[in-house]
């Protein structure tokens, strides 16, 4: 099982959603310093439901196959459903386990998003 899990982030990471920019929406910039991994993220919300998200970024495997399967897990959600998402709901997309400094690259997209939906 954790095979197929291993392709879905593969495919995620060379073959991301949502990736790209929207017109009209202002960027977030997050950086894991420790390995250089950086997110950048903007949404369109509308009304109390999230429209639209695109991300782009640059780093290993794990923060950018998150980025793009999260971004495919919020877009149309309602922004409150949005801020309960945490660590679990992270794992349990890429369906693997991760060491302490791994998922500190798979929390970066979650870090960011919140951070452009409080802007």
């Amino acid at each position: 099982m954790e095979n197929l899990y291993q392709e879905i982030i593969l495919d995620h990471y060379q073959h991301p959603r949502n990736y790209g920019t929207l017109n009209g929406s202002e960027i977030t910039t997050l950086e894991n310093p420790s390995c250089g991994d950086s997110i950048s993220m903007q949404i369109k919300i509308n009304g109390t439901t999230i429209q639209d998200i695109a991300f782009q970024g640059k780093g290993c495997a794990i923060s950018q196959a998150t980025a793009s399967l999260l971004t495919e897990y919020v877009k149309n959600r309602l922004v409150e459903e949005v801020y309960k998402i945490d660590k679990d709901v992270i794992l349990s997309l890429l369906g693997v386990e991760l060491s302490p400094a791994r998922l500190k690259c798979a929390l970066l997209p979650l870090e960011t998003l919140k951070k452009v939906l409080v802007k």
